[in-house]
């Protein structure tokens, strides 16, 4: 219990570096950019898949690098070496990246469809490169605990990109307006979408200044033989974490190609506006994978860990369910997040939230493969996921459209559990239990259910009633589990 509740402090601290973050992008810029791209739907569509396709090339561009220097510092008497050699490693792809994105950009921009913005993916080449090769000082941070440095980073990043979108897309048209000297000649009131580009693209290399204590304060060696050896750990981990992003991400691409040129942008527009209310359960799951990557590393060393991994999947569930009833019975206050033009899409928020439950149960469960430098594994439990993800969007989009997409969520990540248990029954098999479980998720979906179809009398009737729901969903779970204690109590 005690580690359990160590865990959930970091896990809170790490917490002030994605929730809050998180929190700002959600509460401001989704309902700036829905209200400011309101009429025209593919342009917050443009927004979303490009963001999507951002997803993608970070974990090719990580190549898994994260976790094998986790597992390398862990193991050698010279972390710094393993830290120079990963942080070498990522910065030659990551140069390599932007100069090939910016020699081949014609034939690159005409596969993504933006041959005529071609300034969008060169700026979306630098902010992959830069977030890329920060990937190892942030992983640096997290293994000398210093979670505070963390957080902070990670904020003042979202608020340099808040500040600058909302000059550039609001208060810099004014100002456009007014003048008659150089801004008239330097900003264009019709790029819009470019400016949520470059927006990111200062935050990221703000945030890449900020680090530089962490870069240039080191002992520069690259170690030819760890490397290799951390690659054989960590390209595994990249053909997993490249499926996995497929799942989360390819719904995106492959609605905009099957729909239509005409009118793929816009039902991306509306589909990614649903999902970023679903997908808020993403953030509590990388808050915890922050904290718990390494402290399951850590606790590997002690013969209880495998119950310390039990308890932690116990309280995870528990503690994730309670986020699925939240965001789902306060759906009439999460739905002002976006603009009316999308709410239609609002019908995706359970089924999206739930398929990140199923994900952060994966994620949890993973840690099997990784502490028994078995990551091969994880490309065929991913590759799985990700073909089913495939299969599924390009059967049933032409028939359900978005509603597929996120059905597949369900599908891919449910199927990934099955497969990683299956998996680690002979190799690493933890008792989780997972039966225990099942009365939670029934009386969890059941009361999302009946807060959709039951016809409250009114928005006091419906906030009443529902939170009571969520009162009885805790009480049950303090009492089956003591749930609290882990969290309050002081032993």
């Amino acid at each position: 219990m005690k580690e359990v509740r160590k865990l959930a402090g970091q896990t809170l601290v790490y917490g002030m570096g994605t929730i809050i973050p998180r929190f700002l992008n959600y509460a401001v810029m989704t309902p700036f950019y829905t209200r400011i791209f309101s009429k025209e739907l593919g342009q917050y569509g443009i927004i979303t898949e490009m963001y999507a396709w951002m997803a993608i090339m970070l974990v090719l561009l990580t190549y898994g690098m994260e976790t094998g220097f986790f597992r390398f510092a862990q193991k050698s008497d010279d972390a710094g070496k393993v830290y120079s050699t990963a942080l070498l490693s990522l910065l030659i792809t990551s140069s390599l990246f932007v100069i090939l994105v910016n020699v081949f950009i014609s034939p690159v921009s005409a596969l993504m469809k933006y041959s005529n913005n071609q300034d969008y993916i060169r700026m979306f080449a630098g902010i992959v490169a830069i977030d890329a090769f920060a990937a190892i000082p942030f992983a640096k941070l997290r293994r000398e605990n210093k979670p505070a440095i963390f957080s902070a980073i990670k904020i003042i990043n979202v608020v340099i990109t808040i500040a600058l979108v909302v000059f550039l897309l609001k208060i810099a048209p004014g100002i456009w307006e007014k003048s008659t000297g150089w801004f008239k000649n330097v900003y264009d009131p019709g790029y819009k979408v470019g400016y949520v580009f470059l927006a990111n693209l200062i935050a990221s290399g703000c945030t890449l200044l900020l680090l530089l204590p962490y870069i240039v304060g080191i002992k520069l060696r690259f170690d030819s033989g760890l490397w290799y050896r951390m690659m054989a750990y960590s390209y595994p981990l990249l053909l997993a974490g490249l499926s996995g992003t497929l799942n989360d991400a390819l719904d995106k691409v492959i609605l905009r190609r099957m729909i239509g040129e005409e009118d793929g942008l816009a039902v991306v527009g509306k589909y990614g506006a649903g999902y970023k209310i679903g997908v808020l359960m993403a953030l509590f799951i990388q808050m915890f994978r922050f904290a718990a990557e390494p402290f399951f590393f850590e606790r590997a060393k002690h013969a209880d860990a495998r119950t310390t991994y039990a308890e932690v999947m116990k309280y995870f569930i528990i503690v994730m369910l309670i986020m699925f009833l939240f965001i789902n019975l306060y759906i009439s206050g999460f739905q002002y997040i976006i603009a009316f033009a999308y709410r239609e899409a609002i019908v995706v928020v359970p089924i999206i939230s739930m398929g990140y439950l199923m994900y952060g149960i994966y994620v949890n469960h993973s840690i099997w493969y990784k502490l028994n430098d078995m990551t091969i594994y994880a490309v065929y439990i991913t590759f799985a996921g990700a073909l089913i993800t495939v299969i599924i969007n390009v059967l049933f989009i032409p028939v359900y459209g978005y509603m597929a997409s996120a059905w597949a969520h369900i599908a891919s990540y449910g199927s990934m559990i099955l497969l990683s248990f299956v998996l680690a029954e002979k190799r690493y098999k933890v008792n989780y239990n997972m039966r225990q479980f099942i009365p939670y998720f029934l009386m969890a979906v059941t009361m999302v259910i009946f807060g959709k179809y039951f016809k409250y009398p009114g928005i006091v009737a419906e906030l009443v009633i529902n939170t009571v729901l969520i009162i009885i969903f805790i009480g049950y779970a303090q009492y089956k589990d003591q749930l609290l204690s882990v969290f309050f109590s002081r032993k």
